[in-house]
């Protein structure tokens, strides 16, 4: 993910100076530094970092204790265990003496490897860091074990080393990392360390890799932005307009002002801001604030109208300027799709993202230099868009990363909306005073960004044996890659998931097409980002067609990946590995009833097979089976806590999931209206994992969209009607 683009226009917010022109135009294009890379240009005007003798990743004590920098956010998912246990383990370290520590916003040196800036997301953590982190414990290893063989004068290749102590076989002597440290830091380090074999892993796939931070969650411990409180802290709260697309004209702060605790109130471009004393005084603040709006561009439309009108751009009657892409073709469809034809379509709702933890930040500014103190998620990114606000270099944009209270996708945008919020407070404020912003409950879910409505229609001709000759497809779906560089063609995440699907590998004719309107909506990728809608298509719609054809699901699915070839593979050993477990086939009680589900995402294949009955109306999910295939398995138990959590993720949006408006108005603002899954009626969850030596892929979204088709298809099996919408509970 490259986030320059969006540059060039905000740049004229920059103050006409030479300093300004120069930032300006150094972030529009890197026209000023020919030849540098991204973590270049990011990371200009900043303090050099002071790496230690083992790199940018290991940090080791005195007294033994192995420090791992991660480079990502911990936002729930747990990456940090599994990011230590892959240094631990080409490290040979003691895995009882191993942390963690988050890395300062250093694109150089902590860039995403598939991102090219510094930044978590599209369950890349373990994925891109596998190799490099493998490399720097080997290398950190490398030059202990030489410091020791000098140390003795002994053939290196004779010491052995176990959890963090080097042995000299021969004459009994030995010595622990930290007593080995200084001597270490004079050994070159190898080009090209040794790695181990996955054979020889005595850490990683273990049951002892588990999460550092279970305790301090559980008592309270850890530190989230909401837990920062610093001296002469003031904290803000911004009134968002009631229509998106919308912007402040004016404002009557004159009863705002009375409220005890007020300090000041400011306009900026997303609103108006209420700076108090405590978040009590700024909420009472903003209640009594009158905001003129100017609604000129504002959305108007009810989110019936919108998808109303995403019906008829479907069938290529819409706005002319909304241009068909096509994302996927075979065969010659000029004549395929004559006769009998299987057509059905779906409609997904816009979705808030509803972290535990809403959107915050803490800011200072003072002249040139701005500290950030929050849970960030794309560092790299909001360095960029807080030195556009203060007019400095995004390397002078110091940056304390926090764990976040989740994201979903949310905390990382092409904008850093609320944390460009906090910034323009910061500044107004000035003299280096800190400021929190604090979005409430409401702020959050009634001025975010969602997961994109969409619409998706499909026709298909079956063969004689009642598998796919010719297939049709259309999607009508927001980008939530807009403002993002190269995204004047198609947006990949709109069709992922159904672009490259084994389903149309399968079929000999193709014709694949997206529609992308642009309206004034924000939206932004969801957890599995496409996938949460092309896996419900294609996997409710292949149900459908075995049941037309009067053949099992899974059996019907294991002939479409006969016919696709090699490449489905790995669908089909998840698809058998979860029929296995779950007792594909078996009798269950009368009412209950199994829905399976095969889906790849973030390259990740998992399939899910949901037990499920009607209870009160409504659909409740006993039991899910998920088979996955992610590579080299870390961290186990990981694994299975985030098939846990994501399943859940998605059935909680799937059973009550949407974000309605009427006139432009949002209408679900709390979890009042916005209902969640609950404990109790959360399933039981069983995680297999295909064993592989494989690279490792992602795991923290593939779990989300495979549920919803799981149940749809069960449900589908119980009363023989489709789901052709969601959420499944209406009203």
């Amino acid at each position: 993910m490259n986030a320059i683009s969006k540059l060039s226009k905000t740049s004229k917010a920059l103050a006409t100076t030479r300093r300004g022109l120069i930032v300006g135009a150094t972030l529009a294009g890197g026209s000023l530094l020919v030849g540098c890379s991204m973590g270049d240009i990011v990371s200009f005007g900043g303090k050099k970092l002071d790496v230690g003798a083992f790199g940018p990743f290991i940090k080791i004590s005195p007294d033994g204790w192995v420090t791992v920098i991660n480079k990502h956010q911990e936002m729930g998912q747990g990456n940090h265990v599994g990011l230590a246990a892959i240094v631990a383990e080409e490290l040979d370290a003691d895995w009882t003496k191993v942390r963690t520590e988050a890395a300062p916003a250093n694109a150089k040196l902590y860039a995403n490897t598939l991102m090219g800036l510094q930044g978590t997301g599209g369950s890349t953590a373990i994925n891109n860091s596998w190799d490099q982190l493998r490399a720097a414990g080997a290398t950190a290893r490398y030059m202990l074990v030489h410091a020791a063989a000098l140390r003795w004068k002994a053939p290196a290749r004779d010491l052995t080393v176990k959890d963090g102590v080097i042995t000299d076989n021969a004459t009994g002597r030995s010595a622990g990392y930290g007593e080995l440290v200084a001597e270490a830091a004079s050994i070159t380090p190898p080009k090209t360390p040794t790695l181990k074999k996955p054979s020889q892993f005595t850490l990683i796939g273990t049951d002892r890799v588990r999460r550092f931070d279970s305790r301090d969650k559980s008592t309270g411990q850890e530190r989230y932005t909401q837990d920062v409180h610093l001296p002469n802290m003031l904290t803000a709260v911004v009134a968002h307009p009631p229509r998106f697309g919308s912007k402040p004209v004016s404002f009557d702060d004159s009863a705002t002002r009375k409220v005890p605790g007020v300090v000041d109130v400011v306009q900026i471009p997303t609103g108006v801001a209420v700076v108090a004393q405590t978040t009590y005084a700024a909420r009472k603040g903003r209640e009594a604030l009158k905001v003129t709006w100017d609604e000129s561009k504002a959305e108007r439309r009810s989110t019936d109208q919108i998808l109303a009108g995403y019906k008829v751009i479907a069938v290529g009657k819409g706005d002319p300027k909304i241009k068909a892409q096509v994302f996927q073709t075979a065969g010659d469809a000029t004549n395929a799709f004559g006769g009998e034809l299987f057509e059905t379509t779906y409609d997904f709702p816009y979705l808030a993202h509803a972290t535990m933890e809403p959107m915050n930040c803490v800011a200072q500014v003072d002249g040139h230099k701005v500290k950030l103190t929050f849970a960030s998620q794309i560092p790299s990114l909001d360095q960029i868009n807080a030195a556009m606000i203060v007019g400095c270099f995004p390397g002078a944009v110091e940056i304390e990363v926090l764990k976040a209270g989740g994201s979903f996708g949310r905390r990382g945008n092409p904008t850093s909306d609320y944390m460009a919020e906090c910034v323009h407070v910061a500044k107004h404020v000035g003299a280096g005073r800190p400021v929190k912003l604090v979005w409430t409950r409401e702020d959050d879910m009634a001025a975010g960004r969602y997961r994109p409505l969409t619409h998706t229609t499909v026709a298909i001709k079956t063969d004689s044996d009642g598998y796919p000759a010719a297939w049709r497809h259309r999607i009508v779906t927001q980008s939530p890659a807009k403002g993002l560089p190269g995204q004047g063609g198609l947006d990949p995440s709109t069709v992922e998931g159904t672009k490259g699907s084994p389903y149309l590998k399968a079929t000999p004719v193709v014709d694949g097409q997206v529609y992308v309107p642009d309206f004034e909506v924000p939206v932004l990728w969801w957890r599995s980002v496409g996938a949460t809608h092309t896996a419900f298509a294609m996997e409710h719609t292949i149900d459908q067609l075995a049941r037309k054809a009067g053949k099992d699901p899974a059996d019907y699915r294991r002939a479409l990946y006969a016919k696709a070839g090699p490449e489905a593979a790995r669908h089909l050993a998840v698809l058998n590995l979860a029929c296995e477990k779950a007792g594909w086939g078996s009798p269950l009680p009368a009412g209950t009833a199994r829905g399976l589900a095969v889906h790849e995402s973030f390259g990740t294949v998992v399939a899910q097979v949901a037990e499920v009955t009607m209870k009160d109306g409504k659909p409740k999910v006993g039991r899910v089976v998920c088979a996955i295939d992610c590579g080299v398995a870390i961290a186990k138990d990981q694994i299975a806590a985030q098939m846990e959590g994501g399943i859940c993720y998605g059935l909680s949006a799937a059973m009550y999931g949407k974000m309605t408006m009427k006139d432009g108005v949002v209408q679900e603002t709390n979890f009042d209206t916005h209902p969640v899954l609950r404990m109790n009626e959360a399933p039981t969850v069983e995680t297999y994992i295909i064993p592989s030596n494989n690279h490792p892929t992602g795991v923290g979204e593939p779990g989300t969209p495979v549920i919803a088709p799981a149940v749809a298809n069960a449900l589908l099996a119980l009363n023989g009607t489709p789901t052709t919408s969601l959420p499944f509970v209406k009203g």
